[in-house]
């Protein structure tokens, strides 16, 4: 009915989907919305229709989405033991430190238990990481990507 292919029809439905999800997830206002809109150069009506769409529809798309988020596992407790080898039959003299650390989880209104074993060394990169990527998250750009997730 409209002599229009059936891919540019695709495509438009895509793009559509694309800019209402996108800007849902960003919570974008009216103003920032016209803005990313008017560089696609359609008319002011349809702009103005554009607009009133994604008004009508922004909490419920926002609700859809939270609810197509994956329930990734959140943190409960810890449990952790230093176990020390040291000696053996072969080995009268050796010390081999263990740390076993065990996480429990919540997923899903369930608790659930990781049992994880390293020695220290690696134990004391791992701290190191973590510090550092935490130090990361105090610089200007990640507090930028941070804020404009939420």
């Amino acid at each position: 009915k409209l002599n229009v292919g059936v891919d540019a029809i695709q495509h438009g439905v895509e793009g559509l989907t694309y800019l209402l999800t996108e800007s849902s997830k960003l919570m974008i206002s009216e103003i920032d919305f016209q803005d990313s809109i008017h560089v696609l150069g359609f008319s002011d009506e349809l702009n103005k229709l554009l607009l009133q769409l994604y008004l009508d529809n922004r909490k419920e798309i926002r609700s859809i989405l939270a609810e197509l988020a994956p329930k990734l596992p959140s943190y409960h407790s810890l449990e952790w033991r230093l176990d020390v080898q040291l000696a053996s039959r072969s080995l009268r003299q050796q010390i081999k430190p263990a740390v076993t650390i065990k996480l429990h989880l919540n997923q899903n209104e369930e608790q659930t238990a990781q049992v994880l074993q390293t020695d220290p060394s690696t134990l004391l990169h791992l701290i190191q990481q973590l510090e550092q990527a935490l130090g990361e998250m105090k610089t200007n750009h990640c507090r930028r990507i941070v804020r404009n997730m939420k």
